[in-house]
């Protein structure tokens, strides 16, 4: 087979202070990037970068990828990188069958804060708020502004029986928070959440789970708000014997992962080739 020829690699232009970088004889743009990652505080790490270097050319797409993924008011993750965490944790879900919750939150009356305190407040308010629930979950977990004063937290390997505690210590830390937004003005919020659990060893979709946490979200909100809902964990778990079957079917087809002495009780990962009931 012959030998393919190998990329050329990216030429800078003459001028410095405007990189314009070109691949295989074609400019490419990047002042406006440029822009971007500098807006956001990412771009005087890549002053110590040889502009139009390979390194330097990683280091925007990856700075790019960042921003893409992140809300520029709080930092934390944005919608699009939410929805994209909860598939795969509905894909590791089926596959394991570990319990993972979702929880949405929303700041109650929180347009009465903007119209007291302004705009600018409302946002230190989404900011400082942002940063508390960020600090009362596990660094597992995933946290995202969903947008507006709407928030969303994904836990993975979540036990049912611990989701209602975890879930009203995040209402109760974030009912403690005062934002100081000025000299003498002190703003306290309360939050509103309803969460939902992923079926286990069900292939669901991101969309029916969001649907399924809002539902509870607005039946906390029509209760009077400042506290929890979340719906029952379905009864979808696997038991002894049915895993035990399931490991029999698996066998039919790779016997020499079964019978080559592992122990039944270790994760061997033979989970992810039986699909689940549907």
């Amino acid at each position: 087979m012959p030998l393919l020829p190998l990329p050329t690699p990216p030429a800078l232009s003459a001028s410095r202070d405007t990189p314009v970088v070109t691949v295989g004889g074609h400019a490419l743009q990047v002042d406006l990037a440029l822009q971007l990652l500098e807006r956001s505080g990412q771009h005087d790490w890549m002053a110590r970068l040889d502009p139009g270097s390979p390194a330097w050319m990683q280091a925007l797409i990856d700075g790019l990828c960042r921003l893409s993924s992140r809300d520029p008011l709080t930092g934390l993750f944005n919608r699009r990188q939410f929805e994209a965490s909860l598939d795969s944790e509905i894909d590791r879900v089926a596959r394991t069958g570990e319990s993972a919750l979702l929880l949405l939150l929303d700041i109650d009356h929180f347009k009465r804060v903007n119209d007291t305190y302004g705009h600018a407040a409302g946002d230190q308010v989404i900011r400082r708020i942002g940063q508390a629930l960020q600090d009362c979950v596990r660094p597992m977990d995933t946290v995202a502004r969903l947008g507006g004063e709407e928030f969303g937290v994904v836990l993975p390997n979540c036990p049912a029986g611990f989701g209602p505690a975890v879930a009203d210590r995040v209402r109760q830390t974030i009912a403690a928070t005062v934002v100081t937004t000025g000299p003498g003005q002190h703003i306290e919020v309360t939050v509103s959440i309803g969460g939902a659990f992923a079926p286990q060893w069900v292939r669901s979709s991101s969309p029916l789970w969001m649907e399924r946490a809002d539902q509870q979200l607005y039946r906390a909100k029509a209760a009077g708000r400042n506290r929890v809902c979340l719906e029952p964990p379905p009864r979808s778990a696997v038991n002894a014997e049915e895993r035990d079957m399931r490991l029999a079917t698996v066998s039919a087809f790779m016997p020499d992962a079964v019978d080559s002495g592992l122990d039944s009780s270790l994760d061997t990962g033979l989970d992810g080739w039986v699909e689940a009931p549907r």
